[in-house]
């Protein structure tokens, strides 16, 4: 009798509509034949990518700006003034 609680989720949960998966899919690649699988090696072997200044100077500069908020988030969370009274305690009137 505890159980049911619990067993009456799992039991609606398996009732959930899935999203049709077939209309997800382009009609152009509905019927198109699956693609050949190859050996790994074969897959490795293509050109190397290569980074243009441009890319570079976006990494770059969004990593320049994860840094800055990084070393902004590293100082305490309640500044020292409010640590202290905190540490004091509550005073109770009376």
């Amino acid at each position: 009798m505890r159980l049911l609680p619990f067993l009456i989720p799992v039991a609606l949960w398996g009732c959930a509509a899935f999203p049709d998966l077939d209309r997800a899919r382009a009609t152009e690649t509905r019927w198109a034949p699956y693609p050949d699988l190859l050996p790994l090696d074969q897959l490795t072997e293509g050109p190397v990518a290569r980074v243009t200044p441009q890319m570079q100077a976006g990494i770059e500069s969004r990593a320049a700006g994860l840094r800055a908020r990084a070393a902004r988030l590293q100082g305490p969370v309640v500044p020292a003034p409010e640590r202290a009274r905190m540490r004091r305690g509550v005073s109770w009137p009376g």
